[in-house]
């Protein structure tokens, strides 16, 4: 079926003039009324819906170009514009119209458009978007917030059982800084960083940059820092690029290292074990402590039997590094113990080999270690 123009409609179309210059594009065209008021002032629209229907009933206008398109499934260009008023009703088993459900909550579809829509908008271009209060505005805004747009309200309407919203969304100027990275998407979130997912130059990559709630001061030139350091001992994600704000590395996909050490046969483990001490051995001898790694359960990738280590930002210059002792302590945790198959006297010696090696930070200590393990 195809939407036709209601209240919605009507309130996301009034602000449409303002906005509508260079290109537009339409999102989800249906009766083709938001298309048609962008090409009043703009020097070329381009209007889509997943409803091939809707295209070809379309009205005829020279500086409107229709395409069928599931979102941005079928759209290469950037835009100065895009519009988008979203099918936005939690999807009701009594509801067949596809052009009124936005998925199983209300919000799917927007959601996914706000998560794809980076790559199709100019740089200082503008996003319009209608949505109701029973799309559920807290998780639109913090999607919005995620996808490091800017936005303003500029528009309510009441309706009798809902609340509709105009938002005006931008690119902040970090997101236009990271207009190198496609595809970006938020992978993570920690107390301190962002990270987010991305293509760059034909390479998956991790962009980190700082949770903007956290009160820590420096932290992605200081993680930046330390990435160079460890680098230069083949140790952690390849930094590509750091910046001010952000850095850009290598992605590391793999299993985390608690889920690694439950599938891994005897053999696997071990090996892959003492390739982390290696690793936390290097880092010892350099006088770079880490932290984390007593609990380093989000700290250490397993990637085709490589572990890497992950996560620089609380890394530090000490005298007394503690990277071996600490990854000790998780040996000897019980769940790691049960995987392992340590008995509590191989336990016992593993604390004893932990505090020699601290006294001195010989190697054979580590080696001790690796062979009650095998």
């Amino acid at each position: 079926m195809i939407y036709e123009p209601r209240e919605d409609s009507f309130l996301l179309e009034k602000h449409i003039g303002k906005y509508a210059n260079g290109k537009v594009l339409d999102m989800g065209t249906g009766s083709s009324i938001l298309a048609q008021k962008a090409a009043e002032t703009a020097d070329n629209v381009l209007a889509v819906d997943i409803s091939q229907k809707a295209i070809a009933s379309a009205p005829k206008n020279k500086k409107i170009q229709y395409k069928q398109s599931d979102l941005f499934s079928n759209v290469k260009e950037k835009f100065d514009l895009i519009i988008f008023n979203p099918p936005y009703l939690p999807q009701d088993k009594n509801l067949k119209d596809p052009a009124l459900y936005g998925g199983k909550k209300g919000y799917e579809i927007l959601v996914k458009f706000l998560n794809l829509a980076n790559d199709y908008l100019a740089n200082n271009g503008t996003i319009l978007i209608l949505f109701s209060s029973l799309t559920n505005k807290e998780i639109i805004d913090q999607t919005i917030k995620d996808n490091l747009y800017t936005f303003d309200q500029i528009d309510e309407q009441s309706l009798f059982f809902e609340q509709l919203y105009v938002y005006e969304i931008k690119k902040t100027e970090l997101l236009k800084k990271l207009e190198i990275v496609k595809q970006i998407e938020l992978f993570a979130k920690g107390h301190r960083g962002l990270v987010y997912k991305g293509n760059y130059k034909n390479k998956l990559v991790a962009v980190k940059i700082k949770n903007p709630k956290s009160k820590a001061i420096n932290t992605i030139p200081h993680e930046a820092m330390m990435l160079e350091k460890v680098n230069k001992l083949e140790i952690g994600p390849k930094l590509i690029i750091a910046k001010e704000d952000y850095l850009i590395m290598e992605f590391i996909d793999g299993e985390l290292i608690l889920d690694y050490l439950e599938e891994a046969n005897k053999k696997q483990r071990v090996k892959t074990i003492k390739k982390i001490f290696d690793q936390l051995y290097k880092l010892d001898q350099n006088n770079i402590n880490k932290e984390e790694m007593h609990h380093p359960v989000k700290h250490i990738i397993i990637q085709s039997s490589k572990p890497i280590l992950i996560d620089f930002e609380r890394a530090r210059y000490t005298e007394k590094p503690h990277n071996v002792t600490q990854f000790c302590q998780f040996l000897i945790n019980e769940k790691v113990c049960k995987h392992l198959d340590l008995s509590n006297n191989e336990k016992n010696q593993i604390i004893d080999l932990a505090k020699n090696y601290k006294k001195t930070h010989s190697n054979k200590f580590i080696d001790s270690i690796v062979n009650l393990i095998n």
